[in-house]
C-alpha cells in the first residue's frame, strides 16, 4: 500500500510517497528514508521512465518496513542533495567549473526536523530504528545525514555514489564525525559508472570514503559490480541485497 501527501519544502510542495506493510496498523516497523521518490515506486511518474518498483518486491517477500520517498525537484537536484557547493575537486572531475550545491544541510534539515516527525506521528514507527537509502547524489546527501544524525539514522545505503560533488567536504566530515553509534553502511559502485573516461575516478571516489568508514570500526560493505553502469535498470537489480543488508542483524 503507497499512500502520498505533499508538504512545504524551500518555498513548494513536495510530493511524500509512503510505503505500508499490509498489517502497519498494528505492529511498529522501521521506518527508511529515499530520496528521488519519483523513481522510488511505480514506472508511471518515474524519471527517464524507469523505478525501482521497490513495493513489489516488498510485498512480494514480506518484508517488515516502511519506506517514505521524498520526491526530487529535477531542476534543483544537485543544489538539493549537495551540502556543500561544489569544490575543485568537481571541477577536476567533470572538466569544468561548478557553483551548484549548498542546499542539502537545509534538506537534511528538513527531514529531521518537519518529516519525521510527521512520519512518526502518522504511523506505527521504531523509534530507534530509522535508516536512509539513496543513489548517486541521493547516498552523497545520506552520508551527510548520517554524519551530522548518527543517532537517528543508524543504517545507510548508498548506489553509485555521487561524492565527486563535494569528495573534500564530505572526507573531511567523515573523519572528524563521532559515528559510534551508526551501525552499518552498505555501498556499491559499478565499473563503468559515468563512461569510459569517469569510470575509474568515480570508483575510486567510493573506494576513498569507504576506507574511511571502514577505518572508524564500523560495519561496512562496498560491492564493487563489474560492468555495471550508471542508470535505474542497473539499481534495480541490486535493490534486494541492499534491502536484505539494512535489515540483516
Amino acid at each position: 500500500m503507497i499512500e502520498s501527501f505533499s508538504v512545504p519544502l524551500f518555498e513548494g510542495e513536495r510530493k511524500i510517497r509512503v510505503y505500508l506493510p499490509t498489517d502497519w496498523k498494528d505492529n511498529i516497523y522501521p521506518v527508511l528514508y529515499m530520496h528521488d521518490g519519483q523513481n522510488v515506486f511505480g514506472n508511471e511518474e518515474a524519471i527517464s521512465g524507469v523505478a525501482l518498483e521497490l513495493h513489489d518486491y516488498l510485498d512480494e517477500n514480506d518484508v517488515e518496513l516502511i519506506v517514505v520517498a521524498i520526491d526530487q525537484n529535477p531542476g534543483e537536484r544537485v543544489n538539493e542533495f549537495c551540502p556543500w557547493i561544489n569544490g575543485e575537486y568537481t571541477a577536476k572531475f567533470l572538466g569544468k567549473p561548478s557553483s551548484e550545491g549548498g542546499k542539502g544541510k537545509e534538506y537534511v534539515e528538513f527531514i529531521v526536523n518537519e518529516l519525521k516527525p510527521l512520519i512518526d506521528s502518522k504511523y506505527n514507527t521504531n523509534l530507534n530504528e530509522t535508516y536512509m537509502a539513496g543513489i548517486s547524489l541521493g547516498s552523497l546527501v545520506t552520508t551527510y545525514a548520517a554524519c551530522t544524525y548518527p543517532h537517528i539514522f543508524k543504517r545507510i545505503a548508498g548506489l553509485s555514489s555521487g561524492f565527486y560533488r563535494n569528495q573534500e567536504e564530505i572526507e573531511r566530515l567523515l573523519k572528524m564525525a563521532d559515528l559510534s553509534q551508526l551501525k552499518k553502511v552498505y555501498l556499491d559502485c559499478g565499473t563503468k559508472e559515468g563512461g569510459e573516461k569517469l569510470a575509474g575516478p568515480f570508483l575510486e571516489t567510493n573506494k576513498a570514503i569507504f576506507e574511511i568508514i571502514r577505518q572508524k570500526g564500523i560495519e561496512a560493505e562496498l560491492k564493487v559490480i563489474e560492468g555495471a553502469e550508471h542508470n535505474y535498470q542497473a539499481f534495480k537489480k541490486r535493490l534486494p541485497e541492499v534491502i536484505s543488508c539494512l535489515l540483516s542483524r
